[in-house]
């Protein structure tokens, strides 16, 4: 006799609120972008044409596209490799106080609690090559000759953006390591102690391998988030000068809003998604094999 399945509708009733706005929010732009990306899609003309893979074979072709795209991954790697530095650095040395941790993790968490544009615009006025205060520092210091033009050089203008990012970043990979960190049971450094390992055998053998997969997770959201940026670019050099700080999102939206050209737009947007796809494909893989070694 087979036994009679018992569908649980309960858990479903409650999930089908997060799938419609995962739905709504996901599933259909993706979807959409897909569509348009192979079309005349214009921002303005109300008609457009299905014209196949025609927008990735112009966009592949522009020199444009790949300077963006060379820019967006030095970006990328600068950003994340000095957000992982000063956020792991600021991490272990919080661990080790032991009166008014809190305070510092509330002074280090201050800049990731300011919105993107309050951020933009006040470096903007720190930083201005006229009045800045940073600038006029500078020269009254006698380091500099004339005042430094942080965001309009294109020597220096890059090098700004990574600066301000880190800035920024770093206290959400501090206060997640820092989380991380406070989980490791303090018996095994006392025992490791007494066995007469080192610091340096410390660190390697008990903290990175309790807080690896933290900093696994934490590089792949930060790859992506970082890659995606948009808004801090965009309203302190606006991709400028001369294109020395246009990225991918800001190459996309110059295609769609500037040329008005929403069908190739999108196209870039696709081929930007496929990309950061197979990037977590490949962290992914990574972080698996580390929970993997862990069991």
């Amino acid at each position: 006799m087979k036994r009679k399945v018992k569908f649980d509708y309960a858990r479903w009733i409650f999930v089908l609120p997060a799938l419609v706005i995962v739905g709504a929010l996901l599933i259909y732009p993706i979807f959409s972008s897909l569509y348009y990306s192979m079309t005349t899609k214009h921002l303005i003309k109300a008609s457009y044409d299905f014209i196949g893979v025609d927008n990735y074979k112009a966009v592949l072709s522009d020199s444009n596209f790949y300077k963006a795209f060379f820019t967006s991954i030095l970006w990328t790697v600068g950003s994340l490799f000095g957000q992982l530095f000063i956020g792991f650095t600021a991490a272990l040395a919080i661990n080790r106080v032991n009166m008014g941790k809190g305070v510092y993790r509330t002074l280090m968490i201050i800049p990731w609690a300011f919105p993107s544009i309050v951020i933009a615009l006040s470096w903007k006025w720190i930083l201005n090559g006229v009045s800045g205060f940073v600038p006029n520092l500078l020269v009254k210091l006698g380091i500099c000759s004339e005042l430094p033009q942080f965001l309009s050089d294109s020597g220096l203008v890059f090098l700004t953006l990574i600066f301000i990012n880190v800035w920024f970043g770093a206290p959400m990979i501090m206060v997640n390591v820092l989380s991380a960190l406070q989980t490791i049971p303090q018996e095994q450094y006392e025992a490791a102690q007494i066995d007469g390992a080192s610091k340096a055998q410390q660190f390697w053998y008990i903290t990175v391998p309790h807080i690896k997969i933290v900093v696994g997770l934490l590089v792949v959201l930060r790859t992506i988030w970082v890659f995606n940026n948009f808004d801090i670019i965009y309203l302190l050099t606006g991709g400028g000068p001369a294109n020395a700080t246009t990225t991918m999102p800001i190459y996309a939206y110059n295609m769609g809003w500037n040329t008005k050209l929403l069908g190739r737009s999108s196209a870039v947007t696709m081929l930007l998604l496929a990309f950061l796809l197979l990037i977590c494909v490949v962290y992914f893989t990574i972080i698996g094999k580390w929970e993997k070694e862990d069991k």
